[in-house]
């Protein structure tokens, strides 16, 4: 996610950010999640599939002072929300889910994403927000049986946010 849509979503969820448990899916550089405990997340897991890439998510974790806040899980984020099963941790607080994959997912893996979001809300305890941010070539329309998205454009970013109670 660029810095400018990063913090244009950030300004969007404002103090929706307090208290919850970030999870940033897709996690890449770790910026969401750091971002997610820097406005006030209670904890943040970071999910990213690139083995050293993980490491030096854990290594700024460290160096930012916030390791105790954060879990980095280095894998998949498509078997990830399985792996988990009933993992106490994730059934309280509520869910920030950042979803800022590889663009090319929502084309390559359009079932999986589907999937993985439908799944994710579906076992996301109540008060939980998410944030999925994708290009052009996704279509929000898919997502409409999960509830009301608001859909923001930064070309050449769609950001979706759905949240049980307005932003």
């Amino acid at each position: 996610m660029k810095d400018r849509v990063r913090e244009a979503v950030f300004n969007l969820i404002g103090p929706a950010v307090r208290g919850k448990h970030a999870i940033d899916l897709f996690a890449g550089t770790g910026a969401l999640g750091f971002e997610a405990i820097s406005r006030g997340a209670a904890r943040a897991t970071l999910i990213e599939r690139h083995f050293p890439t993980a490491r030096i998510i854990r290594e700024n974790s460290h160096a930012l002072g916030i390791q105790e806040q954060c879990r980095v899980s280095p894998g998949d984020a498509f078997l990830w929300l399985r792996q988990q099963g009933a993992a106490p941790e994730l059934e309280d607080p509520p869910w920030l889910v950042l979803c800022s994959p590889p663009y090319d997912f929502y084309v390559e893996r359009q079932d999986q994403m589907q999937a993985l979001l439908r799944e994710l809300v579906a076992r996301g305890p109540d008060g939980s927000l998410f944030v999925v941010e994708s290009d052009q070539r996704f279509d929000f329309g898919y997502l409409t049986a999960l509830g009301d998205w608001d859909i923001r454009s930064y070309p050449p970013a769609k950001v979706g946010l759905l949240s049980p109670s307005p932003i």
